[in-house]
């Protein structure tokens, strides 16, 4: 294995502060191993170009403007002029712990892949909406640890606001597709086709902001649902019922309330104890009650943003049939 040299690929449209933050957290690496930084301005109308001048002399920093052709394009473009043989993909929105490329270095020099994903947590300046979110998409109790429960995972499905690529797996893949949400997933089930293993390296963590509002989390939550459907009619073998569990919680649910009106009340008492356990959980991991508070409204919206994307998505790839793309236009680049 040739030595590996990194290069930092960073989409970023309509963000200079968050772009500001993330060069901030860059001066700060403990770590000796060289890097560059490789930021796509997508067709921006608040251009980051000023921000990025004042990190010039201090940073390794190559900087391009495109017209606006989505993050996973954007991505690709950024790869393909990139220096390094192994890229870390991340979002514009992220913070970098200060001994995060140690923990890369570290465990590639001893386990090599060809892809990796990172978990994502709260920063403590984070607001305490940001943090109700970040428990609802990282618990055990929400996402069953997909995002990340042991050190070493086989075949995780890493996203992109924290992925690393070689050079090789990007050339031989040709990248990501035209999808979004979903355009991670998709490249890394057409990696694991490709003979590509893919993993988690669960101490190479990043501060994920997330969306800052309700209604830019159900967007986002829902668009999530929805393009699931698709990713399991282009890889067939990736279907889970898991990816079901929002759909059924959510009419679960509907259902519960509905025969409160009876006099039923064993349903939803089974919500409640749900929620009780998911409040005391959220308790402990950020000592907080509006935190806690906070958090299972997250659940409760990404429930039922997710599942009823999910099904919607559903019904109409598989019950009428329909094309992904002339059906969800606004999913695809």
């Amino acid at each position: 294995m040739n030595a590996i040299e990194f290069s930092f690929i960073i989409p970023v449209y309509n963000r200079p502060d968050e772009i500001k933050e993330l060069l901030e957290s860059f001066l700060k690496f403990e770590d000796t191993v060289p890097f560059e930084i490789v930021i796509i301005e997508d067709g921006s109308t608040e251009s980051s170009e000023l921000i990025i001048e004042q990190f010039e002399s201090n940073l390794d920093i190559s900087y391009y403007i495109k017209a606006n052709s989505g993050p996973g394009d954007s991505r690709n473009f950024g790869m393909h002029k990139a220096k390094g043989n192994y890229y870390i993909i991340l979002d514009s929105d992220v913070i970098m712990p200060s001994n995060y490329l140690n923990e890369v270095v570290t465990f590639l020099e001893t386990n090599y892949y060809d892809c990796f994903g990172g978990p994502d947590a709260a920063h403590s300046s984070f607001s305490n909406l940001q943090k109700a979110i970040n428990f609802a998409m990282t618990s055990f109790i929400t996402t069953g640890g997909i995002r990340g429960g042991e050190h070493k995972v086989e075949d995780f499905q890493p996203r992109s606001f924290n992925m690393g690529l070689s050079k090789k797996a990007f050339l031989t893949s040709g990248g990501f597709g035209k999808i979004h949400p979903g355009e991670d997933p998709d490249l890394s089930l057409r990696l694991h086709k490709l003979g590509f293993k893919t993993t988690l390296i669960k101490d190479a963590f990043v501060y994920h902001k997330r969306r800052i509002s309700w209604s830019k989390f159900h967007k986002q939550v829902n668009k999530f649902g929805m393009v699931r459907p698709i990713l399991n009619q282009w890889h067939p073998k990736s279907k889970s019922l898991v990816y079901w569990f929002p759909t059924l919680f959510s009419l679960g649910l509907l259902g519960a309330l509905f025969f409160m009106i009876f006099g039923i009340y064993f349903p939803i008492y089974c919500y409640v104890l749900y929620f009780i356990i998911a409040f005391i959980l959220a308790l402990i991991s950020n000592k907080s009650l509006i935190i806690a508070f906070q958090a299972i409204i997250a659940i409760v919206i990404q429930f039922l943003g997710y599942g009823f994307g999910f099904l919607k998505s559903t019904f109409y790839l598989v019950v009428l049939k329909r094309n992904p793309e002339k059906t969800f236009p606004k999913l695809f680049f």
